[in-house]
């Protein structure tokens, strides 16, 4: 019998990619059993490789990356996925800052085990994990901009550019999000109605921006215009792997487009790098009607996590320097 989880994704993503990505991807046994009712560690598990497959099908060096994993045998961790959102009120039908985000996470299991000043970009960022696989279920680094912290110029465009959000939650999808929360689980095929939307929550909810406005937004944060073009979507996905140092050594000499440095947090533990962002193509709207820009998309990460001193579990925090650094991956092409 096909376990909840490959039935899960199979209804979201067709048996292809459903197949394809629990080949990939690491999965904890305990999130493989078959049953008519999804608990809400599987439900994370299913939403979190929704979103890796997004990003691999956005990010051409990260599909390049999968795919060498699976010529060679191999398999991949997803250890966390990064987004970002505006703290900033009256976004349309859209609830400000993380919230967009963590109304969905909290019920499927997620708590908060970490906050993160990001003082240099205006950010703070906050991490969640799974509360029942913390160590196997990716956790989410969610960011918010203080869009008060700038200028009243770029402030003005900040409103104009999410003024016309959408509320991407249906009715029928709180719905299962409250069952989640009330029981842990939910029935198969509520959870599997209810899948898509959710992912698609990870998304840009506002209109096409007007390309004043994000110029305006670009000359001072290089966050916020990525917001404004990207949304909410998958900043990026993260491959938890065994030594970061020899895996951007190996990257680099495929000429994959690396950062230039191994980002080390401040307790040693925690050593990251990435891809460059994809760039992409996005439509803004002019006083003429619409017109083309190549800007960052997201990006591919990997994270290397030591143990706790005298203890078994991974370190399972990040570090806030660590954060602006990588965040550098969606600023202008050729950044640090």
């Amino acid at each position: 019998m096909a376990s909840t989880l490959s039935e899960l994704l199979t209804r979201s993503l067709g048996a292809e990619r459903a197949t394809a990505l629990l080949e990939l991807l690491v999965v904890h046994p305990d999130l493989t059993a078959p049953g008519p009712t999804v608990s809400r560690a599987v439900m994370a598990q299913a939403l979190n490789m929704v979103l890796f497959d997004d990003l691999l099908a956005r990010v051409p060096d990260a599909r390049a990356y999968a795919d060498d994993a699976r010529a060679a045998g191999q398999t991949l961790f997803h250890d966390h996925g990064a987004v970002r959102t505006v703290a900033l009120a009256g976004m349309g039908a859209l609830p400000a800052g993380e919230e967009a985000l963590v109304r969905i996470l909290r019920p499927l299991g997620y708590v908060q085990n970490g906050v993160y000043p990001l003082e240099r970009l205006k950010m703070t960022g906050r991490s969640y994990a799974q509360a029942d696989f913390p160590e196997a279920v990716a956790q989410f680094f969610v960011s918010e901009l203080h869009v008060e912290r700038f200028s009243p110029g770029f402030q003005a465009a900040a409103r104009a550019v999410t003024a016309g959000s959408r509320d991407p939650l249906t009715d029928q999808a709180k719905a299962v999000l409250a069952a989640f929360e009330r029981d842990g689980a939910a029935p198969f095929e509520d959870a599997a109605a209810a899948l898509p939307v959710l992912a698609a929550a990870f998304d840009r909810q506002h209109p096409v921006p007007a390309l004043a406005d994000y110029e305006a937004l670009l000359a001072e944060s290089a966050e916020m215009a990525w917001i404004a073009t990207e949304g909410n979507a998958f900043n990026h996905a993260t491959d938890r792997v065994a030594d970061v140092d020899a895996l951007a050594a190996a990257q680099k000499a495929l000429g994959r487009p690396m950062k230039a440095d191994v980002e080390v947090s401040a307790s040693g533990r925690v050593r990251q790098t990435a891809f460059r962002a994809a760039q992409v193509e996005r439509r803004f709207r002019t006083a003429d009607g619409e017109t083309t820009r190549t800007v960052p998309g997201s990006f591919y990460e990997f994270i290397t996590r030591l143990p706790m001193p005298g203890e078994a579990g991974l370190d399972l925090a990040f570090d806030s320097s660590n954060a602006q650094g990588i965040f550098k991956m969606t600023a202008a092409a050729g950044a640090a």
